[in-house]
């Protein structure tokens, strides 16, 4: 009999003032991974054709700087096992209340503005995203008998500049074993994010796998592999 998997889950850390994670902060291990990670650029337009006036010398010094956002969603649900650490409740919104930390008012320190948020690190197998959560929508789905909510679905989204990027980490030393046939569970096979104007083929032959490339497209529901969107996420090992 194989032994089980030892599943990575995806986490929520809290990031200090200078974007570092806090020795004494935050950490929220997530019940259910996200099915799909959704991750947008958008670049500053700053005139009418979409491109700088670098004939000004500030404006020439200045690196054009664009956001990047994360949006993804999280299950809760109390009838299934906690994760590890957590203990059993009947109130769904005991669970999530740690995720709604992310998006309160933190103590103000010296250096921050009056109104400033925690910073968070979403990390998922060989996915990193380090931003502020500027966007919360939680939906209570499931009620007892008495009343109270039993399973909730959380819509975050994250934002950061785009001069910080993506970080995408070595899949090498992953929690999980591997299962029948070399395949990897979700949340343990290393992911790569596309690029404007990157195409499948370039990715797949920079990852070593390009002859793949084909079953690669086919694993990961991509239609156009000529052409990717900015963000996209793609598991090199699915196929």
């Amino acid at each position: 009999m194989p032994d089980p998997v030892n599943l990575a889950k995806a986490q929520l850390q809290e990031l200090d003032v200078a974007m570092k994670p806090k020795a004494d902060g935050k950490k929220v291990t997530v019940q259910f991974n996200p099915e799909t990670l959704k991750v947008s650029y958008t670049n500053p337009v700053g005139s009418a054709n979409g491109r700088r006036d670098e004939s000004d010398k500030s404006a020439a010094q200045t690196p054009a700087s664009g956001t990047a956002k994360l949006a993804v969603q999280l299950w809760f649900d109390v009838t299934a096992p906690m994760p590890v650490g957590v203990s059993a409740t009947d109130d769904v919104r005991k669970l999530t209340q740690d995720v709604v930390f992310f998006v309160l008012p933190r103590e103000r320190q010296p250096n921050d503005q009056p109104t400033s948020s925690p910073g968070v690190r979403f990390r998922w197998g060989s996915f990193q995203f380090d931003g502020i959560v500027d966007s919360l929508e939680e939906s209570l789905e499931f009620f007892s008998s008495d009343g109270y909510p039993l399973r909730a679905s959380m819509s975050i989204g994250i934002s950061q500049t785009q001069t910080q990027q993506v970080a995408i980490l070595p899949g090498g030393g992953l929690p999980g074993a591997g299962l029948p046939g070399g395949a990897l569970p979700a949340g343990t096979s290393p992911l790569a994010i596309a690029a404007a104007g990157a195409s499948l083929q370039q990715m797949a032959s920079a990852a070593g796998v390009g002859p793949d490339w084909q079953s690669i497209a086919a694993a990961n529901g991509i239609e156009n592999p000529r052409l990717l969107s900015p963000g996209q996420v793609i598991d090199f090992r699915a196929r």
